[in-house]
């Protein structure tokens, strides 16, 4: 597939304005699953570290599947994967409506939904990267901000939702909204050139027609050897019998010969195939050696490699608040009545906030990206330090409205992936730092829960979450030092929008 230019406008802005909705209605109730991770702690009366794994595993998997998210997008297009990925979040919202137990859910809520979220953000991030450039952390940060603005709609929705409905009848209409995601799918149109002309073809399309139908073709020297010797034998034989039983062996052999000559060209057919399955076989695993090729590469590259620890690392101590705080607070005693907003949703709003405005930020030419989300990956340590130190409903909402501008980077974590390893392997890249950032998600809150029912208090997690994220920092921070210097007197030969880290300059 040959793509043209990116407009930087035109069609692009439809596409930003449907990804953004699209991640609106799939992330909004997972990314509030706060709201609903209390109800079912009253509901099944268990745990707060194996309930905790619903929300995790609904916010992780998909990013757990991010490469193979990746290999769906590259093959189907951006279109067909959001329509089928809005099937499956709508579908696994009204199946945990039914849920009898909470194994159930780490099914229907946790897979089933987590998977078409990942499936639905790979596609919205690959097709916008496709349409903007100049103007790509603009648009980044735009359709990015469709989660987080889901979040704090959905805190609110899904608290009255279930306050007239129930529990059940909150999930089946949230996941009848869902359904509006194959609306937006629809208008996700690829960007590919009409007037290019076709790719060369590989070398499994070079094959001949002769190996789909037979042709008559030139035999092979030990073809032709064998022929003769048969031929020789036969004229033998034939020299040393009666002339009747000659000519009658002559009718025999041309009333078979068809017979032989159909047999023969089975036989060519079953070979040719044969060859034809060898060569396409080969063309595979020849594709899957590259792939790996292309991970090593990617790899021997310091601030890639920093990247998906760091990554990890924040998303184990990071993602922990936007689930919890609300249960942080209950198990503080603070009164539900000084409540005059979800702390929830005012994550969800700060996270929209930090996401337009960062990305904003990474569009400017003399912002070093790298460095924006090293600071927003320190800054969110030091908030999570401070979390033990809150006991009233001012200074949560404080910490929150941070944590949740803060966490607006993931606005420019794709801006900062496609700097460092170029948009010909975005895809490929930004799918293994997802399955990272996957793992981290999954992780961090049943960790989280596991330390409160270890200790009854959440004291020991929040420092825990700080000190993971604060590692992430201060390693990617080392990382992109030594880099940034090595390559100062290289930057002269670099394009003028291209970081001196990146993998190609450095392979």
């Amino acid at each position: 597939m040959v793509f043209r230019k990116p407009p930087d406008g035109g069609w692009g802005w439809v596409i930003v304005v449907v990804s953004f909705f699209t991640q609106f209605l799939c992330y909004g109730s997972p990314l509030a699953v706060g709201v609903l991770y209390l109800e079912w702690l009253d509901a099944f009366g268990e745990g707060k570290g194996k309930t905790a794994w619903v929300g995790s595993l609904a916010n992780g998997i998909g990013l757990l599947a991010s490469p193979v998210c990746s290999i769906c997008v590259s093959s189907f297009g951006a279109r067909p994967v959001a329509i089928f990925s809005g099937f499956m979040v709508a579908g696994g919202l009204m199946m945990s409506s039914f849920a009898p137990n909470i194994y159930f859910l780490y099914i229907s809520y946790g897979i089933v939904v987590g998977l078409g979220c990942g499936l639905l953000y790979t596609a919205t991030v690959t097709i916008t990267c496709h349409y903007f450039d100049k103007r790509r952390g603009l648009a980044l940060g735009l359709i990015s901000t469709g989660s987080s603005v889901g979040l704090f709609i959905y805190a609110a929705l899904q608290r009255e939702l279930i306050d007239l409905y129930g529990l059940d009848g909150c999930l089946l209409i949230v996941g009848a909204l869902s359904l509006n995601i194959l609306a937006c799918g629809s208008l996700m149109r690829p960007l590919e050139s009409s007037d290019s002309p076709p790719p060369e073809k590989t070398c499994v399309d070079k094959v001949p027609d002769q190996y789909f139908v037979y042709h008559e073709k030139e035999k092979t020297v030990e073809e032709n050897i064998s022929i003769l010797e048969k031929g020789y034998i036969d004229e033998k034989c034939a020299n040393n019998m009666p002339d009747y039983k000659q000519d009658s062996i002559l009718n025999k052999n041309v009333l078979s010969s068809i017979n032989v000559n159909e047999k023969d060209t089975y036989k060519k057919k079953v070979v040719e195939q044969t060859n034809f399955c060898k060569q396409l076989a080969k063309r595979k695993w020849q594709l899957y050696l590259n792939y790996w090729e292309e991970t090593v590469v990617l790899f021997k590259n310091k601030v890639f490699s920093a990247l998906f620890v760091a990554i990890l690392l924040f998303d184990i101590g990071g993602f922990p608040p936007s689930l919890l705080m609300e249960d942080v607070a209950r198990s503080a005693n603070i009164n539900e009545d000084d409540y005059h907003m979800p702390l929830i949703s005012i994550i969800g709003i700060m996270t929209a906030v930090g996401k337009l405005t960062l990305g904003i930020l990474a569009d400017f030419k003399w912002v070093n990206t790298l460095y924006l989300y090293v600071t927003t990956l320190l800054m969110t340590g030091l908030a999570l330090f401070a979390i033990p130190f809150a006991k009233s409903y001012l200074t949560l909402a404080v910490l929150s409205g941070i944590l949740g501008f803060l966490t607006g980077n993931w606005s420019i974590f794709p801006y900062v992936t496609t700097k460092t390893v170029g948009i010909e392997k975005l895809t490929h890249a930004y799918g293994i730092l997802m399955f990272f950032a996957g793992l981290g998600n999954s992780l961090g809150p049943p960790i989280v829960g596991w330390f409160y029912d270890w200790t009854q208090e959440y004291d020991t997690a929040f420092y825990f979450s700080g000190f993971c994220v604060l590692l992430g920092g201060f390693l990617l921070l080392l990382a992109a030092l030594p880099c940034w210097n090595a390559c100062t007197n290289q930057s002269s030969k670099l394009p003028p929008n291209t970081y001196s880290y990146k993998v190609a300059s450095s392979a």
